[in-house]
């Protein structure tokens, strides 16, 4: 099939999994010519706050997020400090961010395990990190990427509408979907992807009308010729 674009019935076809490799190989070229200035959105400076940031993302924008946790970090920037904050006071301070009570309870939970296990400091594996309160793959493959240089396919709902659009996996299921996209996408591009999905999810392919002519991947995508994008565009 080679680097050039592909015809539409070439993608909408049954796709061999090498086909996707390759086509998902131009798409990743396209989206980082797009969008330079591709990043974590969420303003952190340490582990730790990138950590708290990502529980509080959960069914939140970004741009909340750091709008909350600023004046949270400037008092009380680790595990340690953000323990002496009453559970009561720190869901007042995060009720902005919704299910403020789950999340501040995972928080205080959290710290509490970083202090008493990891020495007050945030685990670089998968598995230490699923360990902590509130933390599932998304976050841990968060922290991974951005924090210790460990690839990581990180998905969330942008990821996830994305991922079924360009037909890179059926699946629904959040973990199932990662391993998809694990077999599709250069290990070195994990993270990097991920991002590329969150930026072209927000800017071009958002849920209820997709900007199809102004895609960058239309060529490379068979959701506007199929059936939801029929749809969609009606």
């Amino acid at each position: 099939m080679g680097k050039e674009i592909m015809e539409k019935k070439s993608i909408s076809g049954r796709e061999s999994l090498k086909d996707k490799r390759v086509r998902a190989a131009l798409v990743y070229e396209k989206f980082i010519k797009s969008y330079l200035d591709l990043r974590c959105t969420l303003n952190y400076k340490t582990p730790f706050q990138l950590l708290v940031m990502t529980i509080l993302a959960a069914q939140c924008t970004d741009e909340r997020v750091n709008k909350v946790t600023k004046p949270i970090f400037a008092q009380y920037p680790g595990p340690e400090e953000l323990l002496t904050v009453l559970t009561s006071k720190l869901e007042q301070m995060i009720h902005s961010c919704g299910f403020y009570r789950a999340k501040a309870q995972n928080i205080h939970k959290t710290c509490k395990a970083l202090v008493e296990e990891f020495s007050g400091k945030v685990p670089g594996t998968m598995e230490e990190l699923l360990k902590l309160p509130g933390v599932g793959r998304k976050t841990a493959n968060v922290i991974l990427g951005e924090c210790y240089g460990v690839p990581g396919v990180i998905v969330d709902t942008h990821c996830t509408r994305l991922a079924r659009r360009l037909g890179f996996t059926r699946q629904e299921d959040a973990v199932k979907i990662e391993h998809d996209l694990m077999r599709i996408w250069e290990k070195e591009t994990w993270t990097l992807f991920s991002h590329c999905m969150v930026f072209h999810g927000r800017a071009v392919c958002n849920a209820r009308s997709p900007k199809c002519s102004a895609c960058c991947v239309r060529e490379l995508c068979p959701f506007p010729d199929s059936r939801e994008g029929a749809r969609i565009a009606q």
